[in-house]
Parts: C-alpha cells; sequence; structure tokens
C-alpha cells in the first residue's frame, strides 16, 4: 500500500505505480482518528513543502513515518510513501504478530470466550459454566419460592418468582451474544425455566 498526497489530502493506493487506484482513507476500515489524522498531516505537509522550513519539516517527516506505523499494523501490510519535505522514500513494516501465550488461550478456555477466527468454540468449558450457573439460579428460585409459599402463601411466591423473571430476563437478553458473559446467560436462562416447573408445584 502506497500513501500520497494529493491536493492537500491524503489518499491510500494498491500496487500498480502512479496508476493504482487511489482511495481516501474514510473509506477504508482504519478507523475516523486515523483517516482524520492523514488528512491533516497532508495539509500541514503541504505546506511546509511549499514555504521550506526546516524545522517544520522535520516534525512533518516524523509524523508522517508514525501515521504510516499506525497504519501498517491496522491494515497488516506494508506501507510506503515519500516524504513530501526531504523527497526520502519510506517502507514501512507493519509489526510482527505476537503469538499467544499459553495462559492466554487458559483463561479463555476457562471463561467460554472465543479464541480467533478459526478457533473452534470451547463448548465443553462453555457447558460447564452454563451448568454450574443454571444450578445456582434453581436453588435460589426455589429456596425462595419454599420460604415463601411457608410463610405466607401460594399465591405470594408466585409473584415473586415472576418479579425475579422480569428482573432478570432484559439482562440476560443484552449479553445473550457477548463473550464469556453469554455462557452465563445461558446457564441462567435454562435455570429460571427449570426453577419454574418446582416454583409451580410448590405454590400449586
Amino acid at each position: 500500500m502506497e500513501l500520497r498526497i494529493r491536493d492537500e489530502r491524503a489518499v491510500l493506493a494498491g500496487p500498480g505505480g502512479e496508476h493504482a487506484r487511489e482511495v481516501d482513507p474514510h473509506k477504508l476500515a482504519i478507523g475516523a482518528d486515523l483517516a482524520q489524522a492523514l488528512h491533516e498531516w497532508a495539509r500541514v505537509a503541504s505546506a511546509v513543502a511549499t514555504e521550506s522550513g526546516a524545522e517544520a519539516g522535520a516534525v512533518v517527516s516524523q509524523r508522517g513515518r508514525q501515521l504510516a506505523g499506525r497504519l501498517a499494523s491496522v491494515m497488516g501490510t506494508t506501507v510506503r510513501f515519500v516524504d513530501p519535505v526531504t523527497g526520502e522514500e519510506n517502507v514501512v513494516e507493519p509489526p510482527p504478530r505476537t503469538p499467544e501465550q499459553p495462559g492466554h488461550r487458559f483463561v479463555r478456555s476457562v471463561l467460554g470466550e472465543p479464541g480467533p477466527p478459526g478457533e473452534p468454540t470451547p463448548w465443553l468449558t462453555g457447558l460447564t459454566v452454563s451448568a454450574f450457573i443454571a444450578a445456582v439460579v434453581v436453588v435460589a428460585m426455589l429456596a425462595l419460592a419454599t420460604t415463601l409459599a411457608r410463610e405466607t402463601s401460594g399465591w405470594l411466591a408466585l409473584v415473586a418468582t415472576v418479579v425475579v423473571t422480569a428482573g432478570i430476563t432484559p439482562s440476560l437478553w443484552l449479553i445473550r451474544r457477548t463473550p464469556i458473559l453469554r455462557w452465563a446467560a445461558y446457564g441462567a436462562a435454562g435455570g429460571v425455566v427449570i426453577a419454574w416447573a418446582g416454583v409451580l408445584v410448590i405454590a400449586l
């Protein structure tokens, strides 16, 4: 990828030399902040190149290398650009990918967090967490219903169960697709369904 300046604006071009298609950074998935920073750098670089300020030129050159490094990191590809002040060609390589540490894989496996694309879903650990959460929810709801039914009435136990269910349902719905927490949501939802069967027996 090549970083260029056209009409005081930054553009990115693929392979193909001068005839390569140029794209506005805002149209790429590099983040609005980085795209805006590239355009600001291009405007300043154009002005400095015209005024030929030595000290300002050094700052512009350094800023250009920094932005090229960020761009190479985000895009995961080599970025080449010609310094608008010195005319020197710069080639910035993307940083090497750091291999995941065994400890990180273990923590993700225990918590049920999905790994990188292509890595299998940790069903065993995830379902284990779900089963544990389901058991806790069932015990808690049945204990509440039993206590209320014994001390007051079955109808009050039924009402309390409705209130508890209505209270936790929105939270479970919101985290149903969140990494790690989704397994707890699955378990809690299953626990509520199972607990309702016992609550109906206790209350009625």
